[in-house]
């Protein structure tokens, strides 16, 4: 894992951490937006680096690796925690250590429940062939991703994970983010944002997202009617800065 790291460092520190397969640089419009007013630090994960190969063990050992680095360089506090999909992940299980105090929590399209042995074997075997095939630059899957999955732009940084990726971290990311979540209540302090599309498979976010704001009321759901799995994020960047800024904002209004 690598941590990259923008802005001054005596100011409000930010977390982002991106989804399985993404490349770091899909928070770049967030970075440019953010940096000016806060320490922002965003997490290259394991199985993700672009430079050398790094193996994916758990959920769990990646948020104890971002804790080692935060008690380090932010005492363990965050004002803001942002994560996409398998990063939401991370977030919500980082955010419940002990040593943690973070006072917002962005999900975004977070799989925080339990999926059957049967579909976390067939996602095995496309995402495995999804990855051979972006290292043998098929054409068809380079399409679909740049339609559906990354703009164009990030597509150079996602082939250079693919080259690296083991097929072993693969298996061990899917068994991994979707086993058994243990939600916990976290501090009445902590806002939590929980945001979801209702296209494909966002219903296991939905229902993430209920389960969440039962144990910790302080949630807020916001649905996104007619997007994907982190469409918004990855696609409308701008729009997601702007929802994100705006209700930290209120939260912070609302809490003084």
């Amino acid at each position: 894992m690598k941590f990259h790291t923008f802005g001054d460092k005596t100011k409000k520190p930010v977390m982002l951490i991106h989804g399985m397969l993404n490349p770091w640089q899909i928070w770049e419009t967030a970075i440019e937006a953010l940096s000016g007013d806060y320490y922002v630090i965003v997490p290259e994960l394991d199985a993700h680096t672009e430079e050398e190969p790094t193996s994916f063990r758990s959920v769990e050992s990646e948020a104890a690796e971002i804790l080692d680095f935060l008690l380090t360089v932010t005492g363990g506090h965050l004002y803001l925690l942002c994560g996409l999909s398998m990063g939401g992940r991370i977030a919500a299980t980082l955010a419940g250590f002990p040593e943690m105090h973070v006072e917002n929590l962005v999900l975004d399209g977070a799989p925080l429940l339990k999926v059957s042995k049967l579909l976390v074997g067939i996602m095995k075997k496309s995402y495995i062939g999804i990855i051979r095939k972006s290292r043998a630059r098929d054409p068809k899957v380079l399409e679909s991703a740049k339609r559906d999955f990354l703009p164009e732009k990030y597509i150079p940084y996602y082939l250079k994970i693919a080259d690296h990726m083991e097929e072993e971290s693969v298996k061990n990311i899917l068994n991994s983010v979707f086993s058994a979540f243990t939600y916990k209540k976290y501090s009445d302090d902590c806002r939590i944002l929980f945001m979801h599309g209702t296209k494909g498979n966002e219903s296991v976010s939905k229902k993430a997202a209920m389960k969440m704001k039962s144990v910790n009321p302080q949630t807020e759901i916001m649905c996104f009617d007619g997007y994907a799995h982190a469409y918004l994020a990855s696609f409308e960047p701008e729009k997601w800065v702007e929802t994100v800024k705006d209700w930290a904002v209120k939260q912070k209004k609302t809490g003084d």
